[in-house]
């Protein structure tokens, strides 16, 4: 009895978080797939390598976008803030250019560089999709 109590306590808590509009998903879980990280990685070598670098690491005071850094500076926070960073002021000498779907993917190849790991679905573009995924920090290596 008491374990049917604690898995339905559970469930409540899980069902009031989603009502509440909490997110539900990390970005260790797989939010991406592997073939949309590789349409990012294209659109990054276009529209954002200039400025960023190739590898990521930024240059002068642009920032990077791999590492502990970077990693540290979005974790907690849901993706759309991201995700609505990017798409409001990138590219920096034509913001809002790249398309919602186009930003998704660059979001994606982010992620994969910065070793989260890809899954099934793709990584959405609409906001209440993103706004439903917490970025977090990297596994850990082990």
């Amino acid at each position: 009895m008491r374990v049917k109590v604690a898995i339905l306590s559970c469930l409540v808590l899980m069902l009031g978080a989603f009502a509440a509009g909490q997110t539900h998903a990390s970005t260790r879980d797989g939010v991406y797939t592997a073939e949309q990280a590789e349409r990012g990685r294209t659109s990054y070598n276009k529209a954002c390598a200039s400025c960023h670098s190739a590898n990521l690491d930024g240059v002068g005071q642009t920032p990077p976008l791999a590492g502990p850094d970077f990693t540290a500076h979005w974790s907690g926070q849901p993706v759309d803030e991201l995700f609505e960073k990017i798409q409001t002021t990138m590219p920096a000498d034509h913001p809002g250019r790249i398309s919602r779907a186009e930003n998704a993917d660059v979001l994606a190849y982010l992620l994969k560089v910065n070793k989260f790991p890809p899954g099934e679905g793709q990584l959405p573009s609409d906001a209440e999709g993103l706004k439903q995924i917490q970025f977090d920090d990297p596994p850990s290596k082990k």
